[in-house]
């Protein structure tokens, strides 16, 4: 039965409506104002602001970062980087969490314990450049995708999952005969699809907006990943000699640098964008571990 709403539930339907709106335009409004900034000339750019007229486009941009060896070279740091994480730290949570979802192991609560610990403490990052150096891990690409790739946090969501699976499947494939690696292989990891694309989806992108990690430990400048390339464009205003030429004016190297910087914005953002769609069936699943039902 239909039931008309009041005003106060008008108003208050028109209120989230505006709001919505606003959180919409504060996300569209910068990404639209960095696409068609990258297609544009930054002196027309400054002079008229933003034109949407095809005329007034040039791919110079574009055309400088897929030409340049040390942004191609970046960018494929960065997808190798992102992909050995993501990779390292679901196989580590997925594995924790499921051997901390199950009551029959010892001293759990312990090992929980010593877990959450860490989420608090940490020992910084001297004693951690050290701990790398020791291993002999600097300037290797291991520097990057093995410190932090136990996630406690992603371990607790992995084991929140792993608790709400029935008992009863695994103790019917215990009862066939199957073993434990058997029963995580064949039951609880096929069922576990939602929380694994999030936990690879959180990993991903915060080891492809990472820089920091890779700046401390990585020397050669074959090794940096886009994130390093493009900080030295978008704070240093640096850009590689090689992008300009030797005969252009410093004003031409910093003009080309504003050029630059807003291409690079968007090539980076694209593995992201073409990643969620297809994450996203997943997501809403998987962000919601551990909610009330």
């Amino acid at each position: 039965m239909y039931v008309k709403p009041s005003g106060l539930d008008r108003f208050l339907l028109v209120l989230n409506g505006i709001l919505l709106t606003l959180a919409v335009l504060i996300v569209v409004l910068p990404l639209l104002y960095i696409v068609v900034a990258s297609f544009m000339d930054p002196s027309t750019l400054l002079s008229r602001g933003l034109s949407f007229k095809v005329s007034d486009w040039t791919l110079d941009g574009y055309e400088k970062i897929i030409t340049n060896p040390a942004m191609v070279r970046g960018f494929g740091n960065a997808v190798l980087y992102s992909v050995l994480f993501s990779l390292t730290t679901v196989f580590l949570s997925v594995c924790a969490g499921y051997a901390m979802a199950d009551d029959r192991l010892k001293g759990r609560k312990i090992f929980m314990t010593l877990f959450l610990i860490t989420l608090f403490f940490g020992g910084g990052l001297i004693p951690t450049y050290l701990l790398v150096k020791k291993l002999g891990m600097i300037d290797t690409i291991w520097a990057v995708v093995i410190p932090g790739a136990v996630n406690v946090w992603n371990i607790i969501l992995a084991r929140t999952f792993f608790r709400g699976v029935p008992f009863e499947l695994k103790e019917a494939a215990y009862v066939d005969g199957a073993s434990e690696w058997k029963v995580f292989a064949s039951i609880v990891l096929p069922l576990s699809k939602p929380i694994i694309f999030v936990l690879a989806l959180y990993a991903f992108v915060g080891q492809w907006n990472s820089y920091f990690d890779a700046m401390i430990y990585l020397d050669n400048a074959s090794l940096h990943p886009l994130q390093l390339v493009l900080r030295s464009i978008l704070i240093q205003n640096q850009v590689d000699p090689g992008m300009i030429g030797d005969q252009l004016a410093m004003a031409e190297m910093k003009r080309l640098s504003e050029m630059i910087k807003y291409a690079a914005i968007v090539i980076s953002s694209l593995p992201l964008l073409i990643m969620y769609p297809f994450f996203q069936k997943y997501f809403e699943k998987g962000v919601m571990v551990g909610s009330l039902k």
